[in-house]
């Protein structure tokens, strides 16, 4: 499972930043590995350089095998939060939508 990170002109993708999105994805989606290709993260700072509460937006879309992409969005404080809540959102909708396949 390939993650790729993007940012906005108002955030700087460094290693670090790199590294954990990495981890939270492959921590949340690690049971899906098989079914899923590539993961695209995008991160913005939706209010730039003002200060603002609930401004970090975290889209999370993960490509899967032989079907659609899916995605989830969250808001948040801090970027951390709103990386961690996607993951958490993308999980869900993973569950719910290969759940069905199995079934």
């Amino acid at each position: 499972m390939k993650v790729q990170l993007n940012t906005d002109h108002h955030l700087r993708g460094d290693a670090s930043l790199s590294q954990h999105v990495a981890g939270v994805v492959d921590h949340s989606l690690a049971r899906f590995r098989d079914q899923v290709t590539r993961v695209e993260v995008h991160l913005r700072d939706v209010n730039g350089a003002k200060a603002g509460g609930g401004d970090k937006h975290c889209t999370i879309e993960a490509r899967l095998e032989g079907r659609p992409p899916v995605a989830a969005t969250q808001d948040a404080d801090t970027m951390r939060a709103a990386i961690s809540g996607a993951a958490r959102k993308l999980q869900r909708v993973l569950d719910s939508s290969l759940g069905r396949l199995s079934s």
